[in-house]
């Protein structure tokens, strides 16, 4: 079995650039005691976890090793980021069938060590993947949470910042639905230090006209895009969206993260991986919350919900 953990454990299966990166926040954070990459390119996984001791000096203690799938049996959070990349100009739904595949061999291997952890699936299309995780795991629901939209609500409260000039930390904004190509901005109840956004508008000395908004949300469903087709990959923001989720939980914190988990009759939704704003704390989901959304974001929500069904029943889910 893999080595005793002595604190807060998490192991991260998959050490490419998302995996090794959210192993570096996580290491910067100082609220992890234990971190084990887990890769079956045993070459570039080594090579990682060096990398990353030999920065230990510099940060709050923690160990930080390769390991097994052994090594999930004492984890607190096991975090999957292994499966295969998104190439230039391909969306979220084409990972599906070469990603799936992949699932139904990791899985099995966590649940085999470990029934009690939180599984965070960060691999996309990352609302599929957490619904077959789901599946293959048989873990309670609460147990088994996928990133969601955490990333795409940290983009749309920094493009509003922007065309705001008002600090991030100041923003509360949502996008609900799928990590992906049909989510949706739930505008109604974004607000701007307690100020709803129609009502700050009004104050505001900046436009803020529909064809405006349109265009920040269209800014922050595109930058997946943008950033592979410049760079290759997505792994800053990732690392440090998954570092406030697992923080959330291990500190039993309560807090409200868009986080994708099954739906269960929200807004009419259920049988489903979706994000919606979500009480996160030890339990992993602690409560899903049904905030008063707006006819045409209810609407959006549901035909998002359509469209990963449609997946889903394409690879017999």
């Amino acid at each position: 079995m893999g080595t005793k953990s002595y604190g807060n454990k998490v192991t991260i299966i998959g050490a490419g650039f998302v995996g090794a990166t959210t192993a570096y926040a996580l290491m910067m954070g100082g609220t992890v005691s234990e971190i084990v990459l887990v890769d079956l390119n045993k070459k570039r996984l080594e090579g990682e976890v060096m990398d990353l001791n030999h920065g230990i000096a510099f940060v709050p203690p923690v160990r930080i090793r390769a390991g097994t799938y052994e090594d999930c049996a004492d984890s607190n959070i096991v975090i999957i980021t292994a499966g295969v990349g998104q190439k230039p100009g391909e969306t979220r739904i084409d990972l599906l069938k070469r990603n799936i595949e992949v699932f139904y061999s990791i899985t099995p291997q966590i649940v085999k060590y470990n029934k009690d952890c939180i599984i965070l699936v960060v691999t996309n299309p990352v609302d599929i993947l957490t619904y077959a995780t789901l599946k293959i795991s048989g873990l309670p629901p609460n147990q088994v949470i996928g990133s969601g939209t955490v990333l795409d609500s940290a983009r749309f409260r920094f493009l509003l910042g922007q065309h705001c000039h008002v600090a991030t930390e100041n923003i509360n904004a949502y996008i609900i639905g799928e990590h992906g190509d049909s989510e949706v901005p739930a505008w109604s109840i974004t607000n701007i230090a307690g100020m709803p956004i129609e009502q700050y508008c009004v104050h505001c000395e900046r436009a803020c006209s529909s064809n405006e908004k349109m265009k920040i949300f269209e800014d922050v469903k595109n930058s997946a895009y943008r950033i592979i087709e410049g760079k290759g990959a997505t792994y800053y923001a990732v690392g440090l969206s998954v570092k406030s989720i697992v923080e959330a939980i291990l500190r039993d914190e309560n807090v409200v993260l868009p986080i994708s988990s099954l739906m269960q009759g929200y807004y009419g939704v259920e049988d489903v991986c979706l994000s919606l704003p979500t009480l996160v704390n030890a339990k992993g989901v602690a409560k899903v919350l049904e905030l008063p959304l707006s006819e045409q974001e209810m609407e959006g929500f549901k035909k998002s919900a359509e469209i990963l069904k449609g997946w889903l029943k394409e690879v017999g889910f």
